[in-house]
């Protein structure tokens, strides 16, 4: 006959692990890469962050991490900005597809985690990117035009 034995873990080890669970997400906020732009783009990105809409799509503006000026999100990471991002490879493509949206042009490319956005002739490359929900839907991109405009000027 087999004896059943349970092992316990001693009190201080549980302590310390089910505090490290309790803390592993203690911020929902997601986790976005902070552009590293020249010192001309980076006012023209601080400009745009005091300009950004409070909500684009329905979503209140929720910020990712780390905290920056060059960042922004709105609806848990489901639309995120990045202000001053290297200029695309993709828009050397003569057959590149780009929208309009409220006087901003937008280079689109799409990628498995939805669709990406870069302003085109801007003085600061802005990109947008758009979970799969909008992967159709490029109305969000609407809420940004009035702070482009008058944050970042056509270069055309």
């Amino acid at each position: 006959m087999k004896s059943s034995r349970h092992r316990f873990l001693p009190v201080p080890v549980c302590a310390l692990l089910l505090a490290a669970a309790g803390c592993s997400s203690g911020d929902d906020a997601a986790s976005v890469a902070v552009p590293e732009p020249p010192a001309d783009q980076v006012a023209v990105c601080k400009a745009l962050d005091k300009k950004l809409p409070k909500t684009v799509a329905g979503h209140a503006r929720s910020d990712p991490s780390p905290e920056s000026e060059l960042t922004a999100g709105w609806g848990d990471a489901a639309i995120v900005l990045r202000c001053g991002v290297p200029r695309p490879d993709k828009m050397d493509d003569p057959n590149a597809q780009a929208v309009d949206a409220n006087g901003v042009n937008w280079m689109v490319e799409q990628q498995d985690s939805g669709t990406r956005f870069t302003t085109t002739y801007r003085k600061a490359y802005i990109e947008v990117t758009m979970g799969p929900e909008y992967a159709h839907d490029v109305t969000p991109l609407s809420d940004f035009a009035n702070a482009v405009k008058k944050t970042d000027p056509s270069v055309l």
